[in-house]
Protein backbone atom coordinates (compact mmCIF):
# COMPACT_ATOMS: atom_id res chain seq x y z
CA UNK A 1 0.00 0.00 0.00
CA UNK A 2 1.02 3.24 -0.83
CA UNK A 3 2.45 6.09 1.93
CA UNK A 4 -0.85 8.26 1.93
CA UNK A 5 -4.72 7.52 1.15
CA UNK A 6 -5.75 10.19 -1.60
CA UNK A 7 -8.94 9.16 -3.36
CA UNK A 8 -11.94 8.78 -1.67
CA UNK A 9 -14.80 11.15 -1.64
CA UNK A 10 -13.27 14.14 -0.96
CA UNK A 11 -10.05 12.78 -3.09
CA UNK A 12 -9.62 16.25 -4.34
CA UNK A 13 -9.88 18.46 -1.08
CA UNK A 14 -7.22 16.03 0.57
CA UNK A 15 -4.76 16.30 -2.41
CA UNK A 16 -5.19 19.39 -2.04
CA UNK A 17 -4.22 19.82 1.62
CA UNK A 18 -1.46 17.18 0.63
CA UNK A 19 -0.04 20.09 -1.44
CA UNK A 20 -0.33 22.64 1.31
CA UNK A 21 1.21 20.66 3.78
CA UNK A 22 4.40 19.39 1.42
CA UNK A 23 5.13 23.16 0.41
CA UNK A 24 6.41 23.99 3.67
CA UNK A 25 9.00 21.23 3.49
CA UNK A 26 10.15 21.80 -0.31
CA UNK A 27 12.38 24.76 1.30
CA UNK A 28 15.74 24.05 0.36
CA UNK A 29 18.95 25.16 2.52
CA UNK A 30 22.60 25.58 1.19
CA UNK A 31 23.68 24.96 4.55
CA UNK A 32 21.73 21.62 5.03
CA UNK A 33 22.79 20.69 1.47
CA UNK A 34 26.04 21.80 1.97
CA UNK A 35 26.56 19.58 5.06
CA UNK A 36 24.81 16.73 3.08
CA UNK A 37 27.56 16.90 0.46
CA UNK A 38 30.28 16.77 2.55
CA UNK A 39 29.65 14.79 5.65
CA UNK A 40 28.44 11.86 2.88
CA UNK A 41 31.46 12.83 0.58
CA UNK A 42 33.98 12.25 3.72
CA UNK A 43 31.98 9.43 5.08
CA UNK A 44 32.20 7.84 1.79
CA UNK A 45 36.36 8.54 1.72
CA UNK A 46 36.73 7.65 5.00
CA UNK A 47 35.50 4.09 4.60
CA UNK A 48 36.98 3.37 1.56
CA UNK A 49 40.59 4.56 3.22
CA UNK A 50 40.05 2.76 6.33
CA UNK A 51 39.11 -0.89 4.38
CA UNK A 52 41.99 -0.33 2.10
CA UNK A 53 44.64 0.19 4.75
CA UNK A 54 42.66 -2.46 6.90
CA UNK A 55 41.50 -5.11 4.58
CA UNK A 56 43.71 -8.33 5.94
CA UNK A 57 41.29 -7.24 9.07
CA UNK A 58 37.74 -8.67 8.32
CA UNK A 59 36.65 -7.43 11.50
CA UNK A 60 37.19 -3.91 10.52
CA UNK A 61 37.58 -4.17 6.24
CA UNK A 62 33.83 -5.96 6.22
CA UNK A 63 31.95 -2.78 8.35
CA UNK A 64 33.77 -0.63 5.75
CA UNK A 65 32.83 -1.92 2.65
CA UNK A 66 29.06 -1.58 4.22
CA UNK A 67 29.53 1.74 5.47
CA UNK A 68 31.15 2.37 1.82
CA UNK A 69 28.37 0.47 -0.27
CA UNK A 70 25.74 3.28 1.72
CA UNK A 71 27.36 6.52 1.41
CA UNK A 72 27.43 5.28 -1.96
CA UNK A 73 23.87 4.94 -2.02
CA UNK A 74 23.31 8.48 -0.20
CA UNK A 75 25.43 10.26 -2.85
CA UNK A 76 23.45 8.35 -5.64
CA UNK A 77 20.23 10.32 -3.83
CA UNK A 78 21.84 13.30 -3.58
CA UNK A 79 22.60 13.49 -7.33
CA UNK A 80 19.10 12.92 -7.84
CA UNK A 81 18.46 15.38 -5.81
CA UNK A 82 20.73 17.49 -7.71
CA UNK A 83 18.68 16.36 -11.04
CA UNK A 84 15.79 18.17 -9.73
CA UNK A 85 17.27 21.03 -8.42
CA UNK A 86 16.17 20.36 -4.61
CA UNK A 87 20.24 19.78 -2.87
CA UNK A 88 20.54 23.36 -2.92
CA UNK A 89 18.80 26.96 -3.95
CA UNK A 90 20.70 27.68 -6.98
CA UNK A 91 20.54 25.98 -10.35
CA UNK A 92 24.22 26.26 -11.35
CA UNK A 93 24.81 24.96 -7.94
CA UNK A 94 22.88 21.82 -8.21
CA UNK A 95 24.39 21.36 -11.23
CA UNK A 96 28.21 21.25 -10.47
CA UNK A 97 26.85 19.17 -7.86
CA UNK A 98 25.21 16.43 -9.48
CA UNK A 99 28.65 16.16 -11.89
CA UNK A 100 31.03 15.60 -8.97
CA UNK A 101 28.37 13.10 -7.26
CA UNK A 102 28.03 11.36 -10.83
CA UNK A 103 31.65 9.90 -10.86
CA UNK A 104 31.67 7.94 -7.71
CA UNK A 105 27.71 7.28 -8.75
CA UNK A 106 29.06 5.64 -11.91
CA UNK A 107 26.05 7.34 -12.83
CA UNK A 108 26.14 10.20 -16.06
CA UNK A 109 24.64 13.42 -14.39
CA UNK A 110 22.51 14.64 -17.49
CA UNK A 111 21.30 11.20 -18.39
CA UNK A 112 20.15 10.33 -14.93
CA UNK A 113 18.45 13.87 -15.24
CA UNK A 114 16.78 13.04 -18.18
CA UNK A 115 16.10 9.36 -17.91
CA UNK A 116 14.29 10.26 -14.29
CA UNK A 117 12.41 13.25 -15.21
CA UNK A 118 10.61 10.69 -17.89
CA UNK A 119 10.11 8.47 -14.92
CA UNK A 120 8.53 10.96 -13.11
CA UNK A 121 5.99 11.94 -16.09
CA UNK A 122 4.79 8.55 -16.65
CA UNK A 123 4.62 7.04 -13.55
CA UNK A 124 2.14 4.12 -13.31
CA UNK A 125 1.31 4.66 -17.06
CA UNK A 126 1.08 1.21 -18.95
CA UNK A 127 1.50 2.66 -22.11
CA UNK A 128 5.19 3.81 -21.39
CA UNK A 129 6.54 1.20 -18.91
CA UNK A 130 10.32 1.75 -20.92
CA UNK A 131 10.56 4.53 -18.32
CA UNK A 132 10.51 2.58 -15.82
CA UNK A 133 13.29 1.24 -13.46
CA UNK A 134 12.15 -2.37 -13.03
CA UNK A 135 10.11 -3.80 -16.21
CA UNK A 136 6.10 -4.83 -15.57
CA UNK A 137 4.44 -7.21 -17.66
CA UNK A 138 0.77 -7.51 -17.02
CA UNK A 139 -1.34 -10.96 -15.89
CA UNK A 140 -2.36 -11.10 -19.33
CA UNK A 141 0.45 -10.14 -21.41
CA UNK A 142 2.41 -12.65 -19.64
CA UNK A 143 -0.09 -15.50 -20.25
CA UNK A 144 -0.40 -14.48 -23.90
CA UNK A 145 3.45 -14.71 -24.15
CA UNK A 146 5.33 -17.05 -25.91
CA UNK A 147 7.63 -19.73 -23.96
CA UNK A 148 10.85 -17.49 -24.45
CA UNK A 149 8.94 -14.39 -23.50
CA UNK A 150 7.65 -15.73 -20.17
CA UNK A 151 11.13 -17.93 -19.63
CA UNK A 152 13.12 -14.53 -19.89
CA UNK A 153 10.62 -12.55 -18.00
CA UNK A 154 10.72 -14.66 -15.11
CA UNK A 155 14.34 -14.54 -14.68
CA UNK A 156 14.19 -11.04 -14.82
CA UNK A 157 12.15 -11.01 -12.13
CA UNK A 158 14.11 -13.59 -10.51
CA UNK A 159 14.85 -12.06 -6.88
CA UNK A 160 18.37 -13.62 -6.94
CA UNK A 161 19.14 -12.23 -10.71
CA UNK A 162 17.71 -8.41 -9.86
CA UNK A 163 19.60 -8.09 -6.80
CA UNK A 164 23.05 -9.58 -7.56
CA UNK A 165 22.87 -9.51 -11.47
CA UNK A 166 20.78 -6.72 -12.01
CA UNK A 167 23.19 -4.07 -10.05
CA UNK A 168 25.99 -5.15 -11.86
CA UNK A 169 24.64 -4.86 -15.23
CA UNK A 170 23.05 -1.43 -14.33
CA UNK A 171 25.76 0.62 -12.72
CA UNK A 172 28.72 -1.35 -14.35
CA UNK A 173 27.40 -1.53 -18.00
CA UNK A 174 24.27 0.14 -18.18
CA UNK A 175 25.43 3.45 -17.55
CA UNK A 176 28.53 3.20 -19.50
CA UNK A 177 26.36 4.51 -22.49
CA UNK A 178 22.78 4.82 -20.88
CA UNK A 179 19.58 4.98 -22.77
CA UNK A 180 18.51 8.74 -24.51
CA UNK A 181 22.28 9.25 -24.26
CA UNK A 182 22.36 10.48 -27.77
CA UNK A 183 19.41 12.69 -27.62
CA UNK A 184 21.04 14.28 -24.06
CA UNK A 185 24.94 14.69 -25.18
CA UNK A 186 27.12 11.50 -26.22
CA UNK A 187 30.82 13.81 -25.26
CA UNK A 188 29.13 14.16 -21.92
CA UNK A 189 28.81 10.46 -21.27
CA UNK A 190 32.34 10.30 -22.86
CA UNK A 191 33.82 12.69 -20.05
CA UNK A 192 32.21 11.21 -17.16
CA UNK A 193 33.38 7.78 -18.12
CA UNK A 194 36.54 8.68 -18.25
CA UNK A 195 36.28 10.56 -14.93
CA UNK A 196 35.44 7.54 -13.73
CA UNK A 197 38.33 5.74 -14.99
CA UNK A 198 40.73 7.99 -13.88
CA UNK A 199 38.58 7.98 -10.07
CA UNK A 200 39.96 4.17 -10.42
CA UNK A 201 42.90 4.32 -11.72
CA UNK A 202 43.64 7.18 -8.78
CA UNK A 203 42.33 4.30 -6.02
CA UNK A 204 44.40 1.62 -7.46
CA UNK A 205 48.00 4.14 -7.99
CA UNK A 206 47.17 4.53 -4.29
CA UNK A 207 45.87 1.48 -2.49
CA UNK A 208 46.86 -1.01 -5.22
CA UNK A 209 44.55 -4.19 -4.84
CA UNK A 210 43.36 -3.74 -1.14
CA UNK A 211 41.84 -0.25 -2.91
CA UNK A 212 39.93 -2.13 -6.10
CA UNK A 213 38.99 -4.77 -3.85
CA UNK A 214 37.44 -2.52 -1.24
CA UNK A 215 36.03 -0.21 -3.82
CA UNK A 216 34.70 -2.97 -6.58
CA UNK A 217 33.19 -5.02 -3.58
CA UNK A 218 31.37 -1.77 -1.82
CA UNK A 219 29.82 -1.12 -5.75
CA UNK A 220 28.53 -4.34 -5.87
CA UNK A 221 26.84 -4.41 -2.52
CA UNK A 222 25.45 -0.74 -3.36
CA UNK A 223 24.31 -1.89 -6.61
CA UNK A 224 21.69 -4.80 -4.73
CA UNK A 225 20.82 -2.28 -2.16
CA UNK A 226 19.67 -0.02 -5.11
CA UNK A 227 18.10 -2.52 -6.89
CA UNK A 228 16.37 -3.36 -3.77
CA UNK A 229 15.25 0.28 -3.25
CA UNK A 230 14.08 0.62 -6.71
CA UNK A 231 12.10 -2.34 -7.17
CA UNK A 232 10.30 -1.42 -3.61
CA UNK A 233 9.30 2.02 -4.94
CA UNK A 234 6.97 0.73 -7.12
CA UNK A 235 6.47 -2.87 -7.15
CA UNK A 236 4.19 -4.05 -4.06
CA UNK A 237 0.95 -5.37 -3.99
CA UNK A 238 -1.27 -2.17 -3.82
CA UNK A 239 0.45 0.24 -6.01
CA UNK A 240 -0.91 1.62 -9.32
CA UNK A 241 -1.10 1.64 -13.01
CA UNK A 242 -3.61 2.27 -15.54
CA UNK A 243 -4.00 3.58 -19.16
CA UNK A 244 -5.16 6.47 -20.64
CA UNK A 245 -7.10 8.40 -20.53
CA UNK A 246 -8.09 6.72 -17.13
CA UNK A 247 -4.46 6.99 -16.16
CA UNK A 248 -4.67 9.84 -13.07
CA UNK A 249 -1.33 11.26 -12.73
CA UNK A 250 -1.66 12.47 -9.08
CA UNK A 251 -3.21 9.43 -8.22
CA UNK A 252 -0.30 7.66 -9.78
CA UNK A 253 2.44 9.73 -7.49
CA UNK A 254 0.80 8.81 -4.04
CA UNK A 255 -0.55 5.46 -4.62
CA UNK A 256 2.06 3.91 -7.16
CA UNK A 257 4.74 5.04 -4.64
CA UNK A 258 5.69 3.45 -1.47
CA UNK A 259 6.63 4.62 1.74
CA UNK A 260 9.15 2.41 3.56
CA UNK A 261 9.52 2.46 7.26
CA UNK A 262 12.89 -0.14 7.42
CA UNK A 263 14.30 1.86 10.44
CA UNK A 264 16.54 5.09 11.05
CA UNK A 265 19.77 3.74 10.22
CA UNK A 266 18.43 2.77 6.69
CA UNK A 267 17.20 6.07 6.23
CA UNK A 268 20.25 8.01 6.77
CA UNK A 269 22.17 5.60 4.75
CA UNK A 270 19.77 5.86 1.94
CA UNK A 271 18.81 9.72 1.99
CA UNK A 272 15.61 9.33 3.43
CA UNK A 273 14.11 8.01 -0.38
CA UNK A 274 12.08 5.77 1.29
CA UNK A 275 9.52 7.89 1.26
CA UNK A 276 8.71 7.74 -2.21
CA UNK A 277 4.90 8.82 -2.59
CA UNK A 278 6.05 12.08 -1.02
CA UNK A 279 8.87 12.75 -3.42
CA UNK A 280 7.03 11.40 -6.19
CA UNK A 281 3.99 13.89 -5.18
CA UNK A 282 6.35 17.10 -4.61
CA UNK A 283 9.80 16.44 -6.26
CA UNK A 284 11.22 20.01 -4.90
CA UNK A 285 11.13 18.25 -1.81
CA UNK A 286 14.96 17.69 -0.44
CA UNK A 287 16.23 14.66 0.61
CA UNK A 288 17.46 16.05 4.37
CA UNK A 289 13.33 17.25 4.78
CA UNK A 290 11.54 14.12 3.68
CA UNK A 291 11.52 12.18 6.83
CA UNK A 292 10.90 15.09 8.89
CA UNK A 293 7.97 15.81 6.18
CA UNK A 294 6.86 12.02 6.58
CA UNK A 295 6.95 11.79 10.72
CA UNK A 296 5.33 14.85 11.00
CA UNK A 297 2.12 14.33 8.53
CA UNK A 298 -1.14 14.68 9.77
CA UNK A 299 -2.71 11.63 11.41
CA UNK A 300 -5.90 12.07 8.64
CA UNK A 301 -3.21 12.43 5.83
CA UNK A 302 -1.66 9.24 6.86
CA UNK A 303 -2.71 5.89 5.36
CA UNK A 304 -3.04 2.80 7.49
CA UNK A 305 0.60 1.35 7.29
CA UNK A 306 3.86 2.04 5.70
CA UNK A 307 5.60 -1.11 4.17
CA UNK A 308 7.95 -2.77 6.83
CA UNK A 309 10.69 -5.42 6.18
CA UNK A 310 8.13 -8.51 6.40
CA UNK A 311 6.18 -6.68 3.61
CA UNK A 312 8.82 -5.60 1.55
CA UNK A 313 10.90 -9.37 1.30
CA UNK A 314 7.00 -10.26 0.44
CA UNK A 315 7.26 -8.08 -1.96
CA UNK A 316 9.52 -9.66 -4.28
CA UNK A 317 6.70 -12.81 -4.79
CA UNK A 318 4.95 -10.44 -7.20
CA UNK A 319 4.93 -10.37 -10.63
CA UNK A 320 2.91 -9.29 -12.70
CA UNK A 321 0.16 -6.41 -12.94
CA UNK A 322 -3.04 -7.92 -12.77
CA UNK A 323 -5.12 -5.26 -14.47
CA UNK A 324 -8.89 -6.78 -13.87
CA UNK A 325 -8.21 -7.20 -10.02
CA UNK A 326 -5.94 -3.76 -9.75
CA UNK A 327 -2.92 -5.60 -7.88
CA UNK A 328 0.63 -6.46 -8.19
CA UNK A 329 0.32 -10.72 -8.14
CA UNK A 330 2.28 -13.50 -8.47
CA UNK A 331 2.93 -15.31 -11.51
CA UNK A 332 -0.03 -16.66 -13.00
CA UNK A 333 -0.55 -20.43 -13.01
CA UNK A 334 0.55 -21.71 -16.25
CA UNK A 335 -1.74 -22.83 -18.86
CA UNK A 336 -1.50 -26.49 -19.00
CA UNK A 337 -2.23 -26.53 -15.11
CA UNK A 338 -5.18 -24.18 -15.95
CA UNK A 339 -6.56 -26.87 -18.42
CA UNK A 340 -6.03 -29.83 -15.63
CA UNK A 341 -8.03 -27.54 -13.00
CA UNK A 342 -10.73 -27.09 -15.49
CA UNK A 343 -10.80 -31.06 -16.02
Amino acid sequence: MGGILTMDTYGTRLMLTIREYTKQYARKSDALGGLSFFASFATYFAALILGAVYLGHVWLSLPMIVVLAFASVRLYVLQHDCGHYSLFKTKSWNDWAGYALSVVSLTPFRVMQYNHNLHHAHLGDLEHRETTEVFTMTKKEFQEAGVLRRLSYRIYRNPVVMLSLGGIYAYFIVYRWPANTRKVGVTGVLIHNALVFTYVWLVWSVFAWPGLIVLGTSAILAGVIGVFLVYLQHNFEDTYWDRKPDHEFQKATLEGSSSLDLGHWWDIGTGNIAYHDLHHFAPGIPSYRLRYCQNNLPKHLRTKHVIRWPEAIASFRLKVWDEDARKMAPFPPSRRAQVVAAE
